[in-house]
């Protein structure tokens, strides 16, 4: 008896153990981490490299402290996210230096930005951030 109930014990624990290692190695979240910069976004009617002429915008991950940090191409920015498998969302308020920067760069990755509600990581180096399931920002891991 003694046995049996240590085997149904141990059993337990082991699909225990099991299932919360599933949800910890199977978080999509790690995949985020490092330094990503933007080479694509969606809605203006301008080249992209007209829109970012000399700095291209960048989003860094601090996966563990759950911030992210970057630069518009103009302004420094900084604030918390939240991850929940793929779905993701940028908390406002994001704290930006207020340098006057030219042209509508920085409004548009900042709109953009807010509007982002899920993820994808292609192949280690392409973040796409998703609007409703399409691609609204794209990124290549530079760090």
């Amino acid at each position: 008896m003694k046995s049996h109930l240590l085997a149904t014990v141990s059993v337990c624990l082991l699909i225990s153990c099991n299932n919360s290692n599933k949800i910890h190695l199977g978080s999509d979240s790690r995949k985020l981490k490092g330094t990503w910069q933007l080479n694509y976004i969606t809605g203006p009617r301008i080249a992209f490299d007209r829109l970012y002429p000399d700095e291209k915008p960048t989003l860094s991950f601090d996966i563990s402290g759950k911030l992210i940090s970057g630069n518009t191409s103009c302004n420094s920015y900084s604030g918390p996210f939240d991850v929940d498998g793929t779905k993701i969302s940028f908390k406002e308020p994001l704290a930006t230096m207020k340098m006057a920067c030219p042209g509508d760069g920085e409004s548009v990755f900042m709109r953009t930005l807010k509007k982002i509600n899920s993820y994808d990581v292609t192949a280690g180096y392409t973040l796409s951030l998703l609007t409703d399931g399409v691609a609204s920002m794209r990124f290549t891991k530079i760090r």
